[in-house]
Formats: structure tokens, C-alpha cells, sequence
């Protein structure tokens, strides 16, 4: 099994369709609430560095425009993982109600 990508969309809670200006408001709204001078949860520290690297891909239109290159072959290379991954993070949570 290949090691999966990166979530970049995921760490700033958006949509692969947002816009710079979107990605930018959300960057300061994570980095915000993740700082780990602010925030001490344990995770905090792992969840701003997320962060900061979504930004910095997600930011750079040539890395962004790689990178989403990079999650549509994914899905297409194995297709398998992607629909259990689809299953567990999105139809499970309904079914535990």
C-alpha cells in the first residue's frame, strides 16, 4: 500500500475549489487557533505545521496545480484505498447514529 498523500485541503478545512483569498483566510484562522504558544493541546504543534504546509502548497499556484495533479492520480492508481477511504471518513459517522 502506498503512503497516502497529504490532505492540504483538509488541514484548512476547505474545499479543493477554494480560492486563494480563501486559502489565505483560513491559513490565519488555523495558524490562529493551532499556534503553539496559544494553544497547549498535544496535537497542536503537529496541526499548525499542517497548516503551514497546506499554506505553502496550496499558496504557490505551480505547487498547488502539482499537488492536485498528485491527489487526482492517487484516486485513479488505486482505487481501492480511495473508496475505503471515502467510506470510513464519510459514511461511517452516519451509520454510528
Amino acid at each position: 500500500m502506498s503512503k497516502p498523500v497529504s490532505e492540504h485541503y483538509a488541514a484548512l478545512g476547505l474545499k479543493s475549489d477554494a480560492t486563494l483569498a480563501d486559502i489565505k483566510k483560513a491559513f490565519r484562522q488555523k495558524a490562529s487557533q493551532f499556534h503553539p504558544d496559544r494553544n497547549l493541546d498535544e496535537d497542536a504543534p503537529a496541526r499548525f505545521r499542517a497548516a503551514q504546509e497546506a499554506y505553502d502548497v496550496l499558496s504557490d499556484p505551480d505547487k498547488r496545480q502539482a499537488y492536485d495533479d498528485n491527489r487526482r492520480r492517487s484516486l485513479l492508481d488505486d482505487p481501492a484505498d480511495t473508496a475505503r477511504e471515502i467510506w470510513h471518513h464519510y459514511f461511517q459517522p452516519f451509520l454510528k447514529h
